[in-house]
């Protein structure tokens, strides 16, 4: 039975141990991958007091050394781990600042994307400029949509932040580009150093990162267009911003999860795809797997 499917009214100290460092979703499909970043970038998290963020690491670390914890279900403790992952970092344990958290994902990103979208041609270029790979898509694009319709000029925030993701996230991972990441076994055990996984799992961030700006960065301009035409924006011109803001908040509550679960977390790739030298240390091993995972990020 799947750790999704126990009773979660069932208090904790009379079931049997879980997992849980591992998801509570199962993660070898889509529908178990979006659940689990539901949960994790769920915004209403930030709300939490620092009582309740104390009480959530308080239960956790209790369950991890397996102490009692009396009147304390399943569903309580998965919330109390879900709270805990939506504050504090996952490797050293501290609380982390409230716009660096998992769940200040969606509003951070609402604000910086719709007020980018609603001054679309200076913060389209500030944006693109503090990435030195995108300026030369923001200032071309600029160029050319000065003898284009109005609404492909919408566009160039996109082009901007596909090419700002295209830079910035090898650019922050160029140690992983440069040294690899760990390869795994089915049981977790580290089996070395991979630059190829270290490529496909950035690839993959990339990705996940421009699907997430497609949706907002493409149905407002065009919804935007439709009401700029239709004069709305010029009885109105103080909506422009707070019906950007608005918007992208709604399709990023959704985008966000949606599209982190593009990729599992834990991602596979076959060994005969890795480094040669890599290849021959893992077939030396005793039961050498065929199949090696690594953690893509985020």
């Amino acid at each position: 039975m799947g750790q999704d499917e126990r009773d979660g009214s069932a208090l904790v100290d009379n079931h049997s141990r879980i997992n849980i460092e591992k998801p509570r979703w199962d993660q070898s499909n889509y529908w178990g991958r979006a659940q689990h970043f539901f949960v994790t970038t769920n915004p209403l998290n930030l709300l939490k007091t620092n009582a309740d963020l104390d009480r959530a690491q308080e239960i956790v670390t209790k369950y991890k050394k397996q102490e009692k914890l009396p009147g304390v279900t399943v569903d309580e403790l998965w919330k109390a781990k879900q709270v805990y992952d939506s504050a504090f970092h996952p490797e050293t344990g501290e609380k982390m600042v409230l716009i660096g958290r998992m769940s200040a994902q969606v509003p951070m990103n609402m604000l910086i994307s719709g007020c980018m979208m609603t001054w679309y041609k200076q913060l389209g270029t500030s944006y693109a400029m503090a990435t030195t790979g995108a300026v030369g898509t923001a200032l071309g694009l600029n160029r050319m949509v000065k003898v284009m319709p109005p609404l492909i000029g919408r566009f160039v925030p996109f082009a901007a932040v596909a090419a700002a993701n295209c830079v910035n996230i090898p650019m922050m991972r160029r140690k992983e580009l440069s040294e690899g990441i760990p390869i795994l076994d089915s049981n977790g055990n580290k089996l070395g150093m991979s630059k190829i996984a270290a490529r496909e799992g950035i690839t993959n961030v990339v990705i996940s990162r421009i699907a997430m700006a497609s949706p907002y960065m493409i149905l407002i301009p065009i919804y935007m267009n439709r009401l700029e035409k239709k004069g709305f924006l010029k009885r109105y011109p103080w909506s422009n911003a707070p019906i950007q803001v608005a918007l992208c908040g709604l399709i990023l509550t959704f985008a966000t999860p949606l599209c982190c679960a593009l990729f599992p977390q834990l991602s596979s790739i076959s060994v005969s795809s890795l480094e040669p030298e890599l290849q021959d240390q893992i077939s030396k091993s005793p039961n050498a797997p065929t199949t090696v995972f690594y953690n893509k990020g985020l």
